[in-house]
């Protein structure tokens, strides 16, 4: 990206929904090959730091306990960390809001005749504007941290918590560098641009009159402040000056310092798969050291301010919907795993400051502003985050609450109303599907849809099937003339007939059943239930409640009676096993629930496993004749650690089958039939798409298994028809029947 080419200052705040759309056409021209490849990298590495700590589930369950413990007593934290550092000379000032915190430094400065101030990485800072307000005053603001001090050379905004240039080019850096310091360097590689950077900084670490930090923590009984970093610019911001300056959320507050160690190794290995950071600093101010007075002044004593942030986070701790984002850590894991984010980074997928899915509930908190968390639209609920955040912070129900309150504000959109009542409309319109079908077809109405109601006019919308999965169950069952049932066929089993599967796939969900019985498992079918998803998907939280309520109180009667229940779509399950938690309010009935609804693959493996059925009686009919096998899994099934059933079936077969790699196929339902997100939807299935092509190359005879309905249409849109996307178990069922 050329160094002119600035994020447009206007696309930095989202409130303005035309802003967003043009952020994101921005990142997508602009960012996104940086983005995604930083990104990814950073998730590849967290992926393999993760698996060499053993306790790792265990300190996840540690730092979510120690955070809720502090934000429940945070007043009596905030007194104790005053008490404490006062004591030992510091003074601490609790600021309500940013005006309060930046009037506060800014006097500090003045008072003692600041002209340079060097800084380190502090999104805190960013939030209340502080640079801006110093500036003001003629004192020159330098940021120490290497990605920072590009982003204010290039007056850009950060794109990443971590790594706040992630979205710029090594090219472009240089470009930047010479067009702003004069120097005769080549700046051609990234030791050349870190040494010039560091001899650039290291004059201004000399001549500073104060050094402003953040913190990564703070323990309320000692005092102690943790500050991690990479390149050791903070140890010179904290020790050169005689006066340190630092501003913290109040939500970084824990009671103890022994609590450190947890985060520490959670921080370091969720943000950059690193086993520890490169620097982890831990003060104690102020500091006893002798004052160095290398920039020639001639303080006496070292001083120390720590600016305690309010700015909403009290109004976040006690809302019961926001109250979980300060449990964030900034390790921006959440980001690295997010395809979405992957594909546009956080100057669209962000706000003026917090980016990505935990940042929508920061930008909303920290202004007051709903209209701020507008960008929480480009979270799809692919719940990706949810087990890789070190905290267990749920940020898909974070966002899901703030586009539930958007739509309070403003009443909802036809779009909305159309992806969302899908189960209502999707049982009017199967009475008629072929009418519908042929006029889904109609360039006219394609145009109608795009715009009324928003829909990509490029995207092939699904058809609705001529007969429904309940249809065909039954006339498959009047056809079939049982002579009794064997003592597995007695085994009390239910396939759940969602609407998706029911209108759009009932194909699918017949093949379920044949493969159930081939196994000896005679399956019965459920009445068809609208589970909420599409609803929850949009926002629609109280009609989700309703849904989840309806579609409860039926399963929970046929599991009463015995049955195990076996859920088709990826996405309904999630939402049985996950999202239900929150929606239904009841824990014995999330419990029962959660407990006797089932993956098919994830069945059949766990009574393969038990004994209870033989997988050699589908083994020894399988046709198999050696095509090269593709598998995508579906991301809310991985999300609840089922990512991998189907292919690890397949290998029980003897079947060898390629797994990807990539979170999200980038369709995630609704999301990519909307004209809005249709470039960043058909940007992550390109990037899939060239994932398989790379591993098998462009021959024919790629089977692609999809286990999501809309996993499968983004794949079927790439698809030349010589590779044919199947779910597992049509492919399966194909092998066993020699179609």
């Amino acid at each position: 990206m050329n160094s002119k080419s600035i994020h447009p200052k206007e696309f930095a705040s989202k409130a303005n929904k035309d802003n967003l759309f043009k952020a994101i056409d921005y990142a997508l021209a602009f960012e996104s090959e940086s983005v995604r490849h930083n990104t990814q990298t950073f998730n590849n590495n967290r992926y393999r730091a993760i698996s060499q700590i053993e306790d790792y589930e265990e300190l996840k369950n540690r730092a979510r306990i120690i955070k809720e413990n502090s934000i429940r007593n945070l007043p009596f934290l905030v007194e104790k960390l005053t008490e404490t550092i006062e004591g030992r000379g510091g003074t601490v000032f609790y600021a309500k809001d940013k005006n309060e915190a930046v009037n506060f430094i800014k006097e500090i400065c003045l008072s003692n005749s600041v002209k340079l101030a060097v800084k380190s990485k502090s999104i805190t800072s960013e939030e209340i504007k502080l640079n801006e307000t110093l500036e003001k005053e003629n004192i020159e603001v330098v940021e120490t941290d290497l990605a920072e001090f590009i982003l204010q050379l290039s007056k850009e905004q950060p794109s990443h918590i971590v790594a706040p240039a992630i979205h710029r080019s090594r090219e472009s850096i240089s470009e930047l560098f010479k067009e702003n310091i004069k120097t005769e360097d080549p700046l051609e590689t990234g030791e050349e641009l870190t040494a010039f950077a560091s001899k650039t900084l290291r004059e201004k670490f000399l001549g500073a009159d104060v050094g402003i930090t953040g913190a990564n923590l703070i323990s309320a009984e000692e005092g102690t402040i943790l500050l991690v970093e990479s390149e050791g610019n903070i140890r010179l911001t904290t020790h050169l000056p005689a006066i340190h300056i630092a501003i913290a959320g109040i939500e970084k507050i824990i009671p103890t310092r022994k609590d450190f160690g947890v985060f520490i190794e959670l921080l370091a290995a969720s943000a950059t798969g690193q086993v520890l950071t490169s620097y982890t600093n831990i003060l104690e101010p102020p500091l006893k050291a002798p004052v160095l007075n290398l920039n020639k002044r001639s303080d006496k004593e070292r001083k120390f301010y720590l600016i305690l942030l309010d700015n909403g986070r009290m109004a976040m701790r006690n809302d019961p919907d926001l109250k979980e984002a300060l449990y964030c850590i900034r390790c921006s894991a959440c980001m690295n795993v997010c395809a979405n984010f992957q594909t546009v980074g956080g100057h669209a997928f962000g706000g003026e400051y917090y980016t990505g899915g935990i940042g929508a509930s920061w930008a909303v908190g920290t202004t007051g502003k709903l209209e701020e968390g507008r960008f929480a639209e480009l979270c799809t609920g692919c719940s990706r985050c949810v087990p890789n955040c070190p905290v267990r912070i749920d940020i898909p129900r974070l966002n899901t609450v703030i586009k539930n309150r958007l739509l309070e504000l403003e009443s909802p959109s036809l779009q909305k109303m159309f992806f969302g009542y899908f189960g209502a409309m999707a049982k009017i319109v199967s009475k008629f599907p072929s009418l519908v079908n042929y006029f889904m077809k109609l360039n006219p109405i394609k145009v109608v849809l795009k715009n009324l109601l928003g829909v990509e006019i490029e995207r092939e919308i699904p058809e609705f099937a001529e007969h429904t999965f309940v249809e065909l169950y039954k006339k498959r069952n009047s056809q079939k003339h049982h002579q009794g049932k064997s003592e597995k066929e007695k085994q009390k089993v239910i396939v759940f007939a969602d609407v998706f599967i029911n209108y759009n796939n009932p194909t699918v969900g017949i093949n379920a059943v044949e493969l159930l019985e081939n196994f000896g498992i005679h399956a019965e079918l459920s009445d068809v239930y609208d589970d909420g998803r599409a609803a929850l998907s949009q926002g629609m939280i109280q009609y989700a409640e309703k849904k989840a309520a309806q579609t409860t109180s039926y399963l929970k009667n046929l599991i009463d009676e015995g049955y195990d229940v076996i859920v088709i779509e990826p996405s309904v399950l999630t939402m049985l096993r996950n999202d239900y938690k929150k929606l239904l309010k009841d824990d014995k009935l999330y419990d029962v629930i959660k407990e006797k609804c089932y993956d098919l693959f994830e069945y059949l493996n766990m009574k393969i496993e038990k004994g209870d059925i033989n997988i050699d009686l589908i083994k020894k009919n399988i046709r198999f004749t050696g095509e090269k096998i593709f598998y995508h899994g579906h991301c809310q099934l991985k999300s609840i650690g089922l990512g991998n059933e189907a292919p690890e079936f397949y290998r029980k077969l003897g079947i060898n089958v390629e797994v990807s790699t990539q979170e999200c196929c980038g369709m995630a339902g609704s999301f990519g039939y909307k004209k809005h997100y249709y470039k960043i939807s058909k940007s992550l299935g390109l990037s899939l798409w060239e994932q398989i092509k790379n591993k098998f190359g462009s021959k024919e005879g790629i089977v692609i298994l999809a286990s999501g309905i809309s996993c499968r249409e983004q794949l079927k849109s790439f698809s030349e028809k010589k590779e044919k996307v199947y779910h597992p178990v049509e492919y399966l069922n194909r092998l066993i029947s020699g179609k």
